[in-house]
């Protein structure tokens, strides 16, 4: 009898470690992104992977897919709709190929500088019009962070001193209809193509000037075959951090919690940080022997670029111009 009643508490016993165990299975999600680590995505990446793992106590880790592992941005954020990948950080105009309100975050001259941007990206209200905006307008995934890789420069094989050196050139732009009409109206010609291909289309002269931050720039060695970099400050480099709604539906209410907060830590921390990586990154640029173009006319710019944010946002549709409008109001 004690023999038997000796096994009963040992099967008990091995019963209750396995549900303890069950309840605390370690699940690993996928987040992925088109940028190499050490840029802003990959901050972002490990800011949001070390507060859920902290916060779940290690039963919910993130496998990291930098470099476009998984597909450039318009075939990832499928991927996040379809739920065959859990979470991606996505630039805004990319994000406008499933929600094209979101071109209003690539406005040009939109910020007003770098504080303005960090400011911007933390500020609830016009996280939360962001959230409504994605949530209205597309399926298959949410919102649950904004994130930074800086502000967006031209880059080329000649110095742009003012719009008028812009004239005639083809550049390389996201495709967003906000730049289909803000380059054409600096006099300049649009080209859309791949991230992935835009070093062989710098070097082959399919393009003459891409754009975009200083840390992309580098981590990308497009100066190798666009030595000049142009500090136009045209455009923030704005990101969107989403979760594929198969796998929010399936979480419990404490997880999504878990998962939030952990996104919070990248729309509050990350755009600082990116910002501090442009600045190492110009510093390495200059070592590297890079023309950096620093006293560019901007005036120049935003002088023909302001008369179209009222335009633009409008055209775009009632999102998009309370988030323009949103951000203009930050002081």
């Amino acid at each position: 009898m004690i023999a038997r009643s000796m096994r009963g508490l040992v099967v008990t016993a091995a019963m209750l470690f396995i549900t303890g165990a069950g309840a605390q299975e370690v699940k690993h999600y996928r987040f992925a992104y088109d940028q190499p680590r050490n840029t802003g995505y990959s901050i972002a990446g490990d800011l949001f992977a070390d507060k859920l793992k902290e916060l779940s106590k290690g039963t919910m880790i993130i496998d990291q897919y930098p470099g476009a592992q998984l597909g450039q941005e318009p075939q990832v954020l499928q991927l996040v709709k379809s739920g065959d990948v859990e979470f991606s950080i996505v630039s805004s105009a990319n994000t406008a190929t499933i929600s094209p309100q979101a071109g209003v975050m690539s406005l040009h001259y939109l910020f007003r500088d770098e504080n303005h941007v960090v400011k911007g990206l933390a500020d609830p209200k016009v996280f939360e019009a962001l959230k409504a905006m994605i949530e209205e307008t597309t399926q298959g995934l949410h919102l649950i962070a904004t994130g930074s890789q800086g502000v967006r420069h031209m880059y080329s094989k000649k110095e742009i001193h003012n719009v008028g050196d812009l004239k005639g050139l083809k550049v390389r732009v996201q495709a967003t209809a906000t730049e289909d009409i803000m380059f054409p109206a600096y006099g300049a010609q649009t080209v859309h193509m791949p991230f992935g291909s835009v070093y062989t289309s710098l070097q082959t002269g399919v393009v003459d000037v891409a754009e975009n931050s200083i840390n992309v720039y580098l981590v990308n060695k497009h100066y190798e075959v666009a030595p000049v970099l142009n500090i136009t400050e045209h455009e923030a480099n704005n990101a969107l951090v989403f979760v594929s709604d198969k796998l929010w539906q399936s979480l419990s209410a404490e997880q999504k919690g878990w998962v939030q907060t952990a996104a919070n830590e990248v729309s509050t921390k990350e755009p600082a940080k990116a910002f501090d990586l442009e600045r190492a990154a110009a510093e390495k640029l200059k070592k590297l022997g890079v023309k950096i173009v620093d006293n560019v006319d901007k005036k120049s710019f935003a002088a023909i670029a302001d008369p179209y944010l009222d335009k633009l946002a409008k055209e775009l549709g009632p999102h998009a111009v309370k988030i323009k409008d949103l951000i203009r109001s930050i002081n």
